[in-house]
């Protein structure tokens, strides 16, 4: 277990340096936070009910969907190109490669999610006077928040990318459903204001649970009385990203080795060579 660690670590290190070398992935993760400052510079209108900023809410919701979107959408789709590549193929002939890969991705992910939040919340706060944690208990819900948060989405992630057929139908397949939680999950606008049945399948998903989380890091305490049971709810916030977090590593190692054990070198080259006949390749 311990050599898993460390190789998945020192993977994970790599993986790190060739991002920050990759300009072109750098600024698609810049973009995400540039499009929502201007949605949140356009917004002027006070939550319902409360004095709290509407931008302020948007903010918070849209610092839980980037956590969520690198996890659910960024990570299956780089695990679906690296299977399609060979990677996997190479990893089932290597003793733990599974599980390290596993552990070098979480790092990776944990950190450009945790770079990516500091960048918008510390914009937000210089350029849109956006919110910031007014003390050590709003610092410390952030830290757990986004700690949980991220423990639940990307093994998920990883297990979503381990069943998807390919990199070309992969963002087609995940972007939908992520699409769809960020408007029924109080992310956009307050959560009370969609009926209880959507409000009820929001609850199932963490995405609901991440954005109230943030929300009560960043916001005033009276911005409480907006959410659905007027109160915060932290308890059951950790309880269900803990679950989901459980959840995703339950399916994770194990989707990931039947994908490896599904791989072989006549795929690998079947799949190049109907890529380069269907010119997503060069010959």
């Amino acid at each position: 277990m311990t050599n898993i660690w460390r190789a998945g670590l020192q993977r994970g290190g790599i993986e790190l340096r060739h991002l920050l070398r990759n300009g072109k992935e750098l600024s698609g993760h810049l973009t995400n936070v540039v499009v929502v400052l201007l949605v949140a510079a356009y917004v002027s209108d006070d939550v319902p009910g409360t004095r709290t900023p509407m931008a302020h809410l948007m903010l918070a919701g849209f610092a839980a969907y980037l956590l969520f979107q690198i996890g659910l959408i960024n990570l299956p789709q780089t695990l679906v190109t690296e299977r399609e590549e060979g990677t996997l193929l190479r990893l089932r002939a290597t003793p733990g490669g599974i599980p390290a890969y596993l552990v070098a991705k979480c790092l990776l992910v944990v950190v450009v999610a945790v770079g990516t939040l500091a960048v918008l919340l510390a914009t937000a706060a210089l350029l849109v006077d956006g919110p910031l944690p007014h003390g050590p208990g709003d610092w410390l819900t952030l830290l757990w928040v986004t700690t949980l948060g991220l423990l639940a989405v990307v093994p998920l992630g990883a297990a979503v990318g381990a069943v998807l057929p390919n990199p070309r139908e992969a963002l087609a397949l995940v972007m939908l459903p992520t699409m769809g939680l960020l408007f029924i999950s109080g992310t956009v606008f307050p959560i009370t204001s969609l009926p209880v049945p959507v409000q009820q399948v929001a609850a199932v998903f963490p995405l609901k649970w991440m954005a109230q989380g943030l929300r009560s890091a960043l916001l005033p305490d009276t911005a409480r009385t907006a959410e659905a049971a007027g109160s915060w709810e932290l308890p059951m916030v950790a309880l269900v990203l803990t679950a989901w977090a459980v959840l995703g590593f339950l399916l994770a190692v194990p989707l990931l080795r039947r994908a490896a054990r599904r791989e072989s070198g006549s795929h690998l080259s079947a799949r190049h060579r109907k890529a380069v006949q269907s010119g997503a390749l060069p010959s």
